[in-house]
């Protein structure tokens, strides 16, 4: 078997690990529907179309397919094929791209998608939940607390909500609400009470006070499991340059080894989410979302950027798919091209033994995940 063989038919054979991803919409979509989930900015402007895009393209020609259309397809032939499928649409799609375990991230329009046990279902795959720290706070708010109580309750409502729904690790979106340029430390029961007051005063439904984000983030610590951060690239809440992961570096010089810090995304900070994993123990990254949206022509350099510093075992695959089945397929599809890519001009060029190829490639698709979320071997 040559090089490009071995390398190819482990990737493509390979059951992924995707660690940060959301549901699918279970119900048909119309082709405005479609559109506003094809991009981060959401509807195109009028007289546009999102299909005009990297992603567009890539689901006209990668998807379409497995629909049991030809390549290139029209959008207009594209939607309609998969109103006429309806769910059996989604559920080729899933299935396609072989994935053996999803993370799913419930805490935002969770009750519009499928759940952890309605995508395992339809993927034919492992599903374990990840709990969105902010949406717990905004629970606890919603279900009515005093300031003075917020912090202990807010503790303990996330340690019930972790072990009820039996999640693998949480997730903070400080990204969208303060970005990272907080002060590092714990904040102290003071500062908590007052943040409280002022918060569930004015706007309960949304916590956006760098101070409560502070409480939030180190109660996730004391919970010992992976915090995974949106990093960088989303939609027009983000303030790009507010999200830069350097920002957490005085945080992280507080954050115990044995908790895992991982930066899920991270464009167009890749080098600086590398150094960081290069640097700290329990710093690990990702370029989910990103690359699916780059598309097959922008994603290896994505990756590549990302690899220059990064441990091999501190690496990870993620979809951060929204909605769309698409997003899954191509996130996949477009991950192994990536790094197949990679590793076979490292071999190639005799920088490395088609045994390291290997083993990197085992690592970032599946195993790297397993151990940090503590899956088992699978």
């Amino acid at each position: 078997m040559t090089t490009t063989a071995a390398v190819t038919d482990l990737l493509d054979g390979m059951p992924l690990v995707d660690h940060h991803c959301h549901g699918v919409v279970p119900a048909a979509l119309d082709r405005p529907g479609l559109e506003a989930m094809l991009s981060e900015g959401g509807p195109p402007p009028a007289g546009t179309t999102n299909f005009d895009s990297p992603v567009g393209l890539a689901v006209r020609r990668h998807c379409a397919p497995v629909l049991d259309l030809p390549v290139h397809a029209s959008p207009d032939d594209y939607v309609a094929r998969r109103a006429e499928l309806g769910t059996e649409a989604s559920d080729r799609l899933l299935r396609g791209a072989g994935l053996g375990t999803l993370l799913v991230d419930t805490g935002f329009r969770g009750d519009t998608l499928l759940d952890p046990a309605g995508m395992a279902a339809h993927a034919g795959a492992e599903a374990h939940e990840i709990v969105r720290l902010e949406s717990v706070a905004e629970q606890v708010a919603a279900d009515g607390v005093d300031a003075s109580e917020f912090g202990s309750a807010f503790a303990e409502s996330l340690t019930r909500t972790v072990r009820e729904r039996g999640a693998v690790g949480v997730k903070s979106v400080a990204a969208y609400r303060t970005g990272f340029d907080l002060d590092p430390g714990l904040p102290n029961p003071i500062e908590v009470e007052a943040a409280a007051a002022g918060w569930l005063a004015e706007s309960p439904d949304r916590l956006a006070d760098p101070v409560l984000e502070r409480l939030l983030l180190w109660s996730a610590v004391e919970l010992g499991l992976p915090i995974q951060f949106h990093v960088g690239f989303g939609d027009t809440d983000i303030r790009l340059h507010r999200t830069n992961p350097a920002l957490l570096t005085d945080w992280l010089h507080l954050v115990p080894a044995r908790v895992p810090v991982m930066l899920l995304h991270c464009y167009p900070f890749m080098r600086e989410a590398s150094y960081l994993a290069h640097v700290f123990p329990q710093v690990h990254v990702d370029v989910g979302l990103t690359i699916t949206f780059a598309g097959p022509a922008g994603a290896t350099d994505i990756l590549a950027a990302s690899l220059e510093l990064t441990p091999f075992t501190k690496t990870l695959f993620s979809s951060d798919a929204f909605g769309l089945a698409e997003l899954y397929f191509l996130g996949t599809l477009v991950f192994r091209r990536a790094l197949g890519g990679l590793l076979h001009d490292r071999v190639g060029s005799g920088e490395w033994a088609e045994s390291d190829a290997l083993r990197v490639a085992q690592l970032m698709g599946v195993d790297n995940a397993r151990r940090v979320y503590r899956l088992g071997a699978g």
